[in-house]
């Protein structure tokens, strides 16, 4: 398989991850003012997010941010801040617990979004009995959106209704909360539903040229495959450029779990499609459509999306394969820190700028909302991708 490099570019040295690490962890502490009771909007308006309640898909990557900031904290002997980020971690645990008792907004697929980076992790960390409970329920809540007809988890929308019945791309990186509620249980039901939701994501989400559609229908009453679309990218046939960093990461952790074989060659084929399409200075467009020149927005979040993969995998490969994908991430982190970093609190409370949420096309239905801004997946997984790169980082996914 031909392989993409990019020669001469630069890596990330030890220093700028270190110099971008200790300005997250003082951002992420410094907005603790303002984020602990509530959470970070998905994306900023100017450069700034404001406070949302707990009711969003998005809210579980800031405290997310929280739990990375605080095991920086903790290896560097930052005792004061270390206290002071656990304690925000354990307050949003607890509302993430009344989210799911209370049912807040969680009639979606998002449950390993929202419940990974926090509760999941908040239990790894510190041990905390409420994120453990509020992650087996938010398990629970996710496997009512499977389908035993097509056998998939349904993204989102009414359970009844042809026009809904889908999956989408972003939905491999909900599953590992499944797998956890299965170790942390002993009920095999919640990876019997990820294995098959795997199984037939990858079955038809991929395309033969290793592109990936962001999401794919069933016939509801036969569960046979019906057609692929995009809700997020530029037109039906395009590779939305997140959507296929997902695919990156996605394959990734698809192979921890099942050590399916056939995973790595995807995995691989999915990342080369990827890094092909990436344009001179590694920042990617939305849509992996467009090349260097156009005048289109980027989104650096799946820069940090795809090296988090990329870090992922290499776990799992020969030796002799490993360099070349950790020499793209450290690549891309390099040309994420470069660019698109935020160095300076006056221009933004986030951490990275320059990404997209949802841009509209002629081709599409999207909303045009958090374009070349911050967003709040973009800021953590830049975190968790310095995070994997400077340590031998145990993973909340």
């Amino acid at each position: 398989m031909k392989r993409t490099e990019f020669t001469g570019y630069p890596e990330i040295s030890k220093q700028e991850m270190e110099a971008a690490m200790q300005f997250a962890v003082s951002s992420v502490t410094e907005n603790l003012k303002t984020f602990t009771d509530k959470f970070q909007k998905a994306y900023s308006e100017n450069g700034f997010y404001q406070p949302i309640e707990n009711n969003y898909w998005t809210t579980g990557f800031w405290t997310g941010e929280i739990w990375l900031a605080y095991e920086y904290a903790c290896a560097h002997d930052m005792a004061q801040a270390a206290d002071a980020l656990k304690c925000a971690g354990e307050v949003q645990i607890d509302s993430f617990l009344n989210r799911i008792v209370n049912k807040i907004e969680v009639e979606h697929h998002d449950m390993g979004f929202l419940y990974t980076p926090s509760c999941v992790a908040g239990y790894k960390l510190t041990g905390s009995k409420t994120g453990r409970e509020a992650a087996i329920k938010a398990a629970d809540q996710l496997i009512t959106r499977f389908h035993p007809v097509g056998e998939f988890i349904q993204a989102w929308g009414a359970m009844d209704a042809p026009e809904n019945y889908r999956l989408i791309i972003d939905c491999l990186l909900n599953l590992p909360l499944l797998y956890w509620a299965s170790e942390e249980t002993g009920d095999q039901k919640y990876r019997d539903i990820a294995e098959k939701h795997i199984y037939t994501a990858v079955a038809n989400v991929i395309r033969e040229d290793y592109s990936t559609w962001h999401t794919f229908f069933f016939d509801m009453k036969t569960g046979a495959p019906d057609h692929g679309a995009t809700c997020q990218g530029y037109r039906d046939g395009s590779a939305w450029t997140r959507g296929q960093a997902w695919g990156i990461y996605g394959m990734a952790l698809a192979y921890r779990y099942t050590k399916r074989a056939e995973y790595i060659d995807i995995f691989k084929h999915v990342t080369e499609y990827f890094l092909s399409h990436m344009p001179t200075d590694l920042i990617p467009y939305w849509d992996l459509e467009f090349t260097s020149g156009d005048e289109q927005p980027r989104d650096s979040s799946s820069a940090s999306i795809a090296a988090c993969g990329m870090l992922e995998m290499v776990k799992y490969l020969p030796e002799q394969e490993r360099g070349y994908y950790v020499t793209a991430a450290r690549q891309l982190m390099k040309a994420v820190y470069d660019r698109c970093s935020v160095k300076d609190y006056s221009q933004s409370n986030g951490l990275v700028l320059h990404s997209t949420y949802s841009n509209h096309s002629p081709y599409n239905t999207c909303n045009h909302y958090g374009v070349d801004e911050c967003n709040s997946w973009g800021d953590y997984f830049y975190m968790e991708a310095l995070t994997r790169l400077m340590t031998d980082w145990k993973p909340y996914w």
